[in-house]
């Protein structure tokens, strides 16, 4: 799984994420770069197959200069069903992210957010949950095991807190400790810029080793980036953050009775702020 944020060089949401930005075309390539290593740290630990999915929702991959030994999922990704969506089923052994930022309100995060700038917090049966997470659940119900990330430091400690001994490599650390639980969206599009960065080669040549690393772990030891769902029955709450006039935002819940995939797949029901607060 990969994503643009979290990435070498990628200084801020506006300019380098959408295709609008002046720098969009070169944030995709150091993306496609830091996957290409991750990809090589893979196959020197023996993968046979490599299918890499563009997790950035206006795209962040360039294609042709993607490694040619991988396979590319791409789409419209709020209107997949998942995971098959997400080119992710039980044929695969172990799963891994490239550039995944931490999620909404982290301290010392780089260009933090969950899904969209829109959403303030998500949480499973009570916990705040980030993308990362989500996409961890799927593999963990699917029996994929969770055992290399790269982002910014937050998001390193984020999946280290979830999969104990999960491979990292932070190739950047933002530098404001402020949540901004008072933003609306578009002003959270603009925080959280402020970060110290590795060179991107040496974010790749870090990324390379760790991959490599973590598979051959991986391969010895049945029993590393192996994760649990939490136990079912299962809610996610989705609060969005309030408007412009200072007016909270909605709040959706997803329930499943027995799985974390038919969850993300359920329809929201939309609350109320006051029905919100009484639960």
């Amino acid at each position: 799984m990969t994503d643009l944020e979290a990435v070498a060089g990628v200084r801020d949401s506006l300019d380098w994420c959408y295709p609008t930005g002046r720098y969009y075309d070169t944030a995709k390539e150091l993306l496609t770069l830091e996957t290409n290593a991750a990809v090589e740290g893979f196959l020197a630990a023996g993968a046979n197959r490599v299918v890499v999915c563009d997790g950035h929702g206006w795209g962040g991959l360039m294609p042709e200069k993607l490694h040619p030994r991988a396979e590319w999922v791409s789409g419209p990704y709020p209107h997949l069903v998942y995971p098959e969506g997400l080119g992710m089923d039980r044929s695969f052994d172990v799963m891994a992210w490239v550039g995944q930022h931490a999620m909404a309100g982290a301290p010392g995060g780089h260009l933090t957010h969950t899904g969209s700038f829109g959403v303030l917090e998500m949480t499973l049966n009570g916990v705040p949950i980030g993308e990362m997470a989500r996409c961890a659940y799927m593999g963990a119900e699917l029996g994929i095991r969770s055992i290399f990330l790269s982002g910014d430091r937050a998001g390193c400690e984020e999946a280290q807190a979830l999969v104990p001994g999960i491979e990292t490599v932070s190739v950047k650390e933002g530098l404001s400790f402020y949540q901004g639980l008072d933003l609306t969206a578009e002003d959270a599009e603009k925080a959280f810029t402020a970060a110290r960065h590795l060179s991107p080669q040496v974010a790749r040549e870090r990324i390379r080793e760790r991959a490599e690393r973590a598979l051959r772990r991986a391969q010895e030891d049945p029993a590393m980036g192996r994760l649990e769902c939490p136990s079912a029955p299962y809610t996610l709450k989705t609060v969005f953050r309030r408007d412009k006039a200072g007016r909270p935002g909605p709040v959706y819940i997803n329930t499943h009775p027995d799985s974390f995939i038919g969850l993300l797949n359920a329809k929201g029901e939309r609350q109320s702020a006051e029905e919100s607060d009484e639960k």
